[in-house]
């Protein structure tokens, strides 16, 4: 029998490792299929199939960060996001499903709500890009991007939202109704943001960023 050399052993082990943590790193990945199944029985109802939502009140998800969502799907389901219908729909999924959806969302192509007032989203274009020193209501492109489009692993997509659902969560935020819980770090943050907003704010921003593509 041909002896193996302790340098030859060594480096099959490490191939070996390698092997599996390759392995593990590939049982890991999302199943598409399941997520696209997941997001059709316990989203689309009310996000729609591709996350273009029909109502106003839901907010599309197409395009939004997938981070994002997963984070969000946890915060529902750990309460530290309060809302009955979402607390339900997240209690039963698993971290590995709400992974799944979060990237099944971030694929699907967005479509802008549109704007409803052009002097009103004027408004909000200019608060978007340079915020309002006066009041400490920091250029909103500092987290979401000039386009809109959020940062991977830490804010949200806000371009094409409806300006509905943007202005109740700004509202929310500003009544404390979000951000309350201090597990939500960037919730607080926008919480006291929102609180230095007007109303005029609040709507202008939103109808701008209806728009955005």
């Amino acid at each position: 029998m041909k002896r193996v050399s302790p340098k030859a052993s060594l480096a099959l082990a490490l191939l070996g490792a390698f092997g599996l943590a390759a392995h593990a790193a590939d049982s890991a990945k999302p199943d598409d299929a399941k997520a696209q199944q997941l997001a059709a029985t316990v989203c689309a109802a009310c996000h729609g199939a591709t996350g273009q939502s029909p109502l106003a009140a839901n907010p599309h998800l197409a395009a939004q960060q997938a981070e994002y969502i997963t984070r969000q799907l946890t915060h529902f389901k750990n309460g530290v996001r309060t809302n009955p219908i979402m607390l339900g729909m997240a209690s039963m999924l698993e971290p590995a499903d709400m992974k799944a959806i979060g990237q099944f969302y971030a694929l699907q192509a967005a479509s802008p709500a549109g704007t409803k007032d052009a002097k009103r989203a004027a408004l909000g274009q200019n608060l978007f890009r340079y915020g309002n020193t006066a009041n400490g209501v920091p250029a909103c492109t500092a987290c979401h991007a000039p386009t809109g489009a959020g940062m991977p692993a830490q804010y949200p997509r806000l371009a094409g939202q409806f300006f509905e659902y943007t202005v109740a969560q700004l509202k929310a935020f500003r009544s404390g109704e979000r951000g309350k819980n201090d597990k939500d770090v960037n919730g607080k943050m926008m919480s006291a943001i929102a609180t230095r907003m007007s109303e005029e704010e609040i709507l202008g921003v939103a109808d701008f960023l209806a728009g955005m593509r």
